[in-house]
């Protein structure tokens, strides 16, 4: 009995929230209609990230993206230059 004990409290915070994070998707979907979900780029940290994408946009192509052409200190030089 107490291995059993154990298992249920270990996969019980797990299942509360996958059960609230379908509860409140199932709440976005009734309020806002189906959701269309893809990469999204963030040019100042050079990082990409799941979110919802509006209809007349174009999720992130990661085939397209040249990560060369991303130089972190290069953009933090140029704003620094534009500061001061």
């Amino acid at each position: 009995m107490q291995s059993q004990l154990i298992a249920i409290l270990l996969l019980l915070p797990i299942t509360v929230i996958i059960l609230l994070a379908g509860l409140h998707e199932l709440r976005r979907y009734k309020s806002e209609g189906r959701a269309n979900y893809g990469l999204a780029y963030d040019e100042k940290t050079g990082t990409t990230y799941v979110t919802g994408i509006a209809e007349d946009e174009e999720a992130f192509d990661p085939e397209d993206f040249d990560p060369s052409n991303y130089d972190e200190l290069r953009a933090k030089k140029e704003e620094d230059a534009d500061k001061g």
